[in-house]
């Protein structure tokens, strides 16, 4: 575009000078040959063409002077074009046409002839400024978009182990809770019956059984408690990732896509599905590779495994195994989806509540 208003403005001087200039009847024939040419040559943009018309106008020019004052034109199109020195085949004409051509107007045509090669030369800087900016401009936007990427992946990274690290200590403490104290108390429960068998006095009894009483009351709630830690201390990707990596009999691909915290119903019903269908997988597939898929929907679960076995029949009545799968998702209020069309698949999607 810049170039076509550049070009513009050279034909306007041209014009003004040329007309000046003329008294012909035929001004108007050079005009139009210099701006088809000028038009063939952005047309087209090849070098080749761009050539052959500029050595075909200048011949022209030797024979026709009137198209001297229009080469300028031209010389804008040649500019800067390999050869470099191109351009300079303009100025033959002005010298060999110097009897036709007033001196005055040969040098003003020579200074239009720079006029024109300053200007490309400018418009040629400015297109490489502007697209040295678009590129650079381009690269910080994709390295802003590869950082702000990273950053969360970082972000999503530490959450995940801050979960992770979380649900490890919960662990811990629910096994030290279990092995230590729950032990203890355990000792004492055994220790205050065998009190309770050899003592004779009934006020010492009253006592013991109450303070046996107590102390299991304090046995079940530890007991609660070690079983609510322990349950909300299982992590769905870790314990998946676990059975995939004890998994021998193929390769499986893990996709997992959920941000939010799953309850421990769906979490045991995905664990539990997930190890009877590997164990289906190496009983009754022949399969040389599966993939499990957990994702997260606005309003449902879902878990898909699948791998590219032989189609094979079942039948949910009679395989214990698929029932069971049945059962526990019918549970949640999820449905099932079972198909072997190639390979086996297992579709479930449990509602979010």
């Amino acid at each position: 575009m810049k170039r076509l208003i550049d070009k513009a403005i050279i034909l306007a001087v041209l014009l003004a000078f040329y007309v000046s200039n003329t008294n012909s009847p035929y001004m108007i024939v050079p005009i139009l040959a210099t701006i088809i040419c000028s038009a063939i040559i952005s047309y087209f943009e090849k070098q080749f063409i761009t050539i052959v018309i500029f050595v075909i106008y200048i011949i022209a020019s030797l024979f026709i002077p009137a198209l001297l004052f229009l080469v300028p034109l031209l010389c804008y199109d040649v500019v800067l074009m390999d050869p470099k020195w191109l351009w300079a085949l303009s100025v033959i004409p002005l010298i060999l046409n110097f009897t036709e051509v007033q001196p005055e107007s040969r040098l003003l045509i020579a200074a239009f002839i720079l006029f024109t090669y300053v200007l490309k030369s400018r418009t040629v800087s400015l297109q490489i400024l502007e697209k040295d900016y678009h590129v650079l401009r381009d690269n910080a936007k994709e390295i802003s978009m590869q950082l702000e990427k990273q950053n969360k992946e970082l972000l999503e990274k530490q959450d995940y182990e801050i979960n992770l690290a979380t649900l490890t200590e919960r662990n811990r403490i629910a096994r030290d809770i279990h092995d230590n104290v729950g032990h203890l108390l355990s000792r004492c429960i055994l220790q205050i019956g065998a009190l309770l068998a050899i003592n004779k006095d009934d006020k010492t009894k009253e006592s013991l059984v109450v303070i046996k009483d107590t102390l299991s009351e304090a046995m079940d709630s530890i007991r609660d408690s070690v079983h609510n830690l322990h349950e909300k201390a299982i992590d769905l990707h870790t314990e998946i990732q676990k059975l995939i990596e004890n998994f021998n009999f193929c390769p499986i691909s893990f996709d997992y896509d959920i941000e939010s915290n799953i309850k421990k119903d769906i979490k045991n019903c995905f664990i539990t599905i997930t190890k009877e269908a590997l164990s289906n997988i190496i009983k009754h597939s022949n399969a040389t590779e599966a993939s499990i898929t957990v994702r997260e929907h606005p309003s449902l679960y879902q878990l898909i495994i699948k791998d590219n076995g032989s189609p094979c029949n079942y039948n949910s009545e009679n395989g214990i195994g698929i029932k069971n799968i049945t059962d526990r998702v019918t549970s949640l209020g999820g449905n099932v989806n079972i198909s072997t069309d190639k390979g086996f698949r297992i579709f479930i999607s449990i509602p979010k509540k």
